[in-house]
């Protein structure tokens, strides 16, 4: 079973294609310098670069930088430390991102079924 992780006080990830660095450095509560020195440290993260050099991350990147975030402040990983754990769990379903995954839908629902009992 998972361990109780401060994730679980980042906000919920809004349901949009791309986010700024700016927005991803909130929802992650990391500064944008760290999220570009991390992009270096890390090759699973990888936004999508446009007009200008401008960063664009997915959720799947959101999600991987919540993940790296715990593993390096929460659970004390190096960066090298880190950068080997994730990349031995590329070969195997990754059940950290999983679980964000599913908290972050039921977060949703939650909100959707708030607003569906106010219209009621």
């Amino acid at each position: 079973m998972l361990e109780p992780s401060h994730n679980d006080d980042l906000p919920p990830i809004p349901g949009k294609r791309y986010f700024t660095i700016g927005e991803v450095s909130e929802l992650c509560a990391v500064k944008p310098h760290v999220l570009r020195y991390w992009e270096q440290e890390f090759p699973q993260l990888s936004p999508v670069k446009r007009a200008g050099n401008r960063r664009y991350y997915q959720r799947q990147d959101v999600l991987m930088i919540r993940q790296i975030r715990a593993l390096l402040y929460e659970q004390g990983f190096t960066i090298g430390g880190a950068r080997q754990r994730l990349s031995s769990e590329d070969a195997r379903d990754d059940s950290t991102q999983y679980h964000q995954l599913i908290r972050q839908m039921i977060t949703e629902l939650e909100e959707v079924l708030l607003v569906l009992r106010k219209t009621a």
